[in-house]
């Protein structure tokens, strides 16, 4: 089994072309969408297309689920302006979407934990802000009860891979299309991907090992950081530009 593995698009509908071009040229068919498709300050409508004609799976991520479980004033600002960008076909293809699924009877997809679609799993946030990988406890515990040998989340935004002690590997493929970000749950803290690259995930099975390599594709981020700033979010559109927030 060969597969490739992408999340946290953000409406970055540059670094998904960009990605879907270096996953077709490398022979890959089978692909899942981790969720966080569409919602940023950027182009949902050309992004969200994309992935409706894709022959994927996908899930339902926290900012994707925030489009359709509340009214549009209680949006936030990324919220608020992809819904504009949307048509009601978007909403309703977005509303069949699971949390959580099985992949070919072998691979847990999950956005952020088995549980929340908003914890952090592989990575953890102190009180100073400072972001680290988590204890190998903490993941361990998040991961009980599921049995499967591979399991997928995304949601940090920072491409991870880490074997749990009875062999099971949880990856992260880092995202698409936001190398960076400023959030302040569970303290205020800022993530930073180091590069503006497109970043994805190719997790394949051999000889009953899970192998996981993660791809960095660069694209015009220049053009999406000048539309984030256009929309008012210079934060965004440093990460976009740089991979860091400045």
């Amino acid at each position: 089994m060969r597969f490739a593995a992408i999340a946290d698009i953000h409406g970055n509908h540059l670094a998904l072309q960009a990605v879907l071009s270096d996953i077709r040229a490398l022979g890959i068919s089978g692909i899942v969408d981790l969720g966080d498709m569409v919602s940023g300050p950027l182009n949902a409508r050309p992004t969200i297309d994309i992935l409706m004609e894709l022959d994927a799976v996908h899930l339902l991520g926290n900012h994707d689920r925030y489009l359709i479980d509340r009214p549009h004033e209680k949006m936030s600002s990324w919220e608020r302006l992809t819904y504009t960008q949307l048509e009601p076909r978007h909403l309703d293809w977005l509303r069949t979407l699971p949390a959580n699924c099985i992949y070919r009877d072998q691979v847990f997809l999950c956005h952020a934990t088995p549980d929340d679609d908003e914890t952090y799993w592989l990575d953890t946030v102190l009180p100073s802000g400072e972001v680290l990988m988590s204890s190998l406890e903490s993941i361990e515990a998040k991961a009980a009860g599921v049995p499967q040998s591979l399991i997928l989340c995304a949601h940090t935004h920072l491409a991870r891979a880490v074997r749990l002690r009875d062999g099971r590997l949880i990856v992260n493929p880092g995202s698409v299309g936001s190398p960076g970000y400023r959030a302040g749950k569970p303290h205020p803290h800022v993530v930073e991907a180091g590069s503006p690259d497109a970043r994805y995930a190719i997790v394949e099975r051999i000889d009953g090992d899970w192998e996981v390599t993660f791809r960095h594709i660069p694209y015009d981020h220049d053009a999406m950081a000048e539309l984030a700033r256009q929309n008012g979010q210079p934060e965004l559109a440093s990460a976009l530009a740089t991979g860091w927030i400045r």
